[in-house]
């Protein structure tokens, strides 16, 4: 097994270092803490992120349909470097971990992104049961991101 780390790999996890250096040292830039207290840019954010999740699942659609499949490739890089931007989404919604689902929510999400930076083109193995164990594992919490990300928003607009 070799490791070969790529640019959005190496941007990724600065922005992810970056995201938990903040959290756990409590560092908060006030202008940003006011307007996430705010309702409507809790919206707008959530919206983007929401959106942000759901593009992500175009590639499984570029791998599954057929006419598309030629993007593949393309769609791939596209997925990768959003997924190295993702904390930042991640961190203009909230800057804070939540409590209860949300945190489950957030730990998942920022764990399948650090998934998502340990990719089969920075881990380079051959070993065929490793490929399939990263992309069972990827998918799979992915899934759960998105189920999370719909109950959050049910329950976001069901008690306002």
């Amino acid at each position: 097994m070799v490791i070969s780390i790529n640019k959005s790999t190496l941007i990724g996890l600065v922005l992810l270092t970056g995201f938990f250096l903040q959290f756990f040292l409590n560092l908060e830039w006030g202008w940003l803490f006011e307007m996430q207290r705010g309702e409507m840019f809790k919206r707008w954010t959530g919206l983007v992120l929401a959106l942000f999740i759901t593009f992500q699942w175009v590639l499984t659609l570029t791998r599954t349909i057929k006419k598309w499949r030629l993007k593949a490739v393309v769609m791939q890089n596209i997925h990768k470097w959003l997924g190295a931007l993702s904390p930042i989404v991640f961190y203009m919604h909230s800057a804070t971990m939540g409590y209860g689902y949300l945190l489950m929510l957030s730990y998942i999400f920022l764990a399948n992104t650090l998934l998502g930076y340990l990719n089969l083109d920075v881990i380079k193995s051959g070993n065929e049961t490793f490929f399939k164990g990263w992309m069972i594992t990827h998918v799979a919490a992915s899934m759960v991101v998105t189920i999370l990300m719909i109950f959050h928003i049910t329950m976001v607009f069901y008690y306002k």
